[in-house]
């Protein structure tokens, strides 16, 4: 195991894991949802708004407001502030930011949230306005969204390693499975590989159940020192390690590996643990297929591998690789940069043993990934977080 050099997060903690139910439309404004999350932050800490010295936010739909217009807005003083726009990145890199920050006594609780509205035409409007890049690159050309560019990379993939739809279909067959189990995710029917394999195309290899529905949401959680969540009575997890890293491998023609790859001896050597002993793991799957990338980038099998790792594995809450326990985006719904944060805070839940119904029996360990910001042919951005509960 590689031997890591960096500072560790000794006294660092995650805690308070908050998600406002997603819904498929609002009126309501990003602002608004994060407001929510916010107050809902301060009733389970028990805490003041006063108390919270620092804020990290991120969301799509904003529009020119960030950070430092939202501390007037819900009258907050903080002494630290970031606005993260890293999209499925965001929760891994704010939390990074967040525990450097009180482990330096920079700020003492730091709030980290993200939010995003769904109006009838916001997805649009986001699409439109998403990069430079893509607008040059992808609408010039009459394809709007990720959907067509990640199905060259899905192609490309797919192609390559041998993987076919039947190997990335059991990934949205097994966490619609878990989304039947969490009260709030958007997806309320069972799915069949039948299904998957049946449902019409949306950029080929991309099909229906490939894709994520965009909705309104929230998701937070506060990082803190322990001897601070200690005083409060806060049940907390102690952050391990983390990884981050941004347009990796950027000669690849094709991306069929994540940044994820280039880090993950540091990962798991800052934590000191193996990937054989995680209890849950949490990955950014804004498509199956980055899933299954992320299976052989994260340690569990080699690249190549991860169609076969996912015939020999059962990825369901109750199965031998318990995966994206609330569901994940794919069934529970994909609220703009909150998307980032869901992995993270049901990973929290699962390690603090509040995850009510997803619960994974004994819990104590866990992985959540991050991953974003496609241009036109690969995700630049890349991140992934180790923490364990109490009870570890």
């Amino acid at each position: 195991m590689t031997n890591s050099l960096r500072t560790p997060y000794d006294g660092v903690v995650i805690a308070a894991p908050v998600t406002i139910p997603y819904v498929r439309y609002s009126i309501e404004s990003a602002q608004w949802w994060i407001g929510r999350a916010l107050s809902a932050l301060v009733a389970q800490a028990g805490i003041k708004a006063s108390d919270i010295d620092g804020l990290c936010v991120s969301s799509f739909t904003m529009g020119t407001d960030s950070g430092i217009g939202l501390t007037q807005h819900f009258g907050l003083c903080v002494r630290w502030l970031d606005t993260i726009p890293l999209g499925g990145a965001s929760a891994v890199a704010g939390l990074r930011k967040a525990a450097r920050a009180v482990q330096a006594h920079d700020a003492d609780i730091v709030a980290c949230v993200a939010g995003d509205t769904n109006h009838v035409d916001s997805f649009r409007l986001t699409l439109e306005n998403f990069s430079r890049f893509n607008q040059d690159a992808v609408y010039p050309y009459g394809a709007g969204g990720a959907n067509a560019s990640f199905a060259l990379i899905a192609r490309n993939y797919m192609r390559t390693f041998g993987v076919t739809r039947e190997d990335v279909g059991r990934i949205a067959v097994a966490q619609r499975a878990n989304a039947l189990r969490n009260p709030h995710a958007l997806m309320k029917a069972p799915l069949t590989l039948e299904q998957y394999l049946a449902a019409r195309p949306i950029s080929d290899p991309i099909h229906l159940f490939d894709c994520v529905m965009p909705c309104a949401g929230a998701e937070a959680f506060l990082v803190m020192r322990e001897d601070t969540a200690a005083s409060l009575g806060l049940p907390a997890a102690r952050l391990l390690s983390t990884i981050e890293r941004h347009n990796a491998f950027a000669d690849d023609p094709m991306q069929v590996r994540g940044g994820w790859a280039m880090d993950i001896g540091e990962l798991y050597a800052m934590a000191g643990v193996k990937p054989d002993d995680l209890d849950v793991v949490q990955t950014y799957d804004d498509y199956p297929v980055i899933t299954m990338m992320q299976f052989e980038d994260l340690g569990f099998c080699k690249k190549g591998e991860g169609a076969e790792f996912v015939r020999q594995h059962d990825l369901t809450i109750d199965g031998d690789f318990p995966h994206n326990t609330s569901g994940g985006q794919l069934s529970a719904g994909q609220a703009g940069a909150a998307g980032a944060y869901l992995g993270l805070v049901e990973g929290l839940r699962q390690v603090l043993g509040t995850a009510g119904p997803t619960q994974v029996r004994n819990a104590s360990l866990a992985l959540a990934s991050g991953f974003g910001m496609i241009n036109y042919d690969r995700g630049l951005a890349s991140g992934a977080a180790i923490f364990a509960g109490p009870s570890r």
